[in-house]
Order: structure tokens, then C-alpha cells, then sequence
């Protein structure tokens, strides 16, 4: 069996604080495409919704627009820009670099299942 959606029709946005989610969940796939605004940092917006000190979601992203920058836990930094494609582990901070927004496409499925998703219990 095809399935088949269009990032235009998500099955779910999140919205949280200088940016938001749109995600499609098809067998075997959670897509999310992510748009974050300039001033977007992931401590800032979406820390108190994960109630993470860092980012615990591992992605496997290509970077249509815009610029971030992403530090690792242990102090590592890279930036993305357009055109890449990056796999990131869990524990991160990651931020907008510039004055252009930064959309994402992930293909890991944690950020279309859980990201920006208040923790229960």
C-alpha cells in the first residue's frame, strides 16, 4: 500500500514560542518540517515545554532555509545551513543564526512524535 500526504495538510502543528511544527505521520514515517523565527533558542522556547535542560530528541535533518547554529552537551558546535543534511544525537542546544527564519525537515520521527510536546505526569 502508497501512502501519501502533503506537508500542506499536517496531520498536527505545535506552536511554541518563536516557532512552530507541522508533522505528517505515515507507516514507518513521521515527517516534521520545523520553521524557527530569528531569536528562536531551543533553551528559551522549547526548554520549558520539554522540562529538558537540553534537547533529548535525535534528528536526521536537511536544512531548506536559514542558518543554526547546534552545541552539543559536551561543547561541540556546527552550523547548518541550506542544503545540509545532519544527523544530531540527543543532548543539544540549538539557536537561529541571522535574520532569516530556519525551516527544517527531519526525518528521525522523535521530532514529529515528541518534540515540543509537554512532558505528563
Amino acid at each position: 500500500m502508497i501512502e501519501v500526504k502533503a506537508v500542506e495538510k499536517p496531520d498536527e502543528r505545535r506552536d511554541f514560542p518563536r516557532g512552530h511544527l507541522e508533522a505528517v505521520h505515515l507507516t514507518g514515517l513521521d515527517f516534521a518540517v520545523a520553521t524557527f523565527e530569528p531569536g528562536w533558542r531551543w533553551s528559551e522556547s522549547v526548554a520549558p515545554i520539554a522540562g529538558t535542560e537540553s534537547c533529548q530528541v535525535h534528528h536526521n535533518g536537511y536544512v531548506v532555509e536559514g542558518r543554526m547554529r547546534i552545541r552539543m552537551d559536551d561543547g561541540a558546535e556546527s552550523e547548518v545551513g541550506p542544503g545540509d543534511v545532519f544527523v544530531c544525537p540527543p543532548g543539544h542546544d540549538a539557536w537561529v543564526v541571522g535574520d532569516e527564519a530556519a525551516v527544517v525537515y527531519d526525518f528521525a520521527g522523535g521530532m514529529a512524535t515528541e518534540y515540543a510536546k509537554a512532558k505528563e505526569g
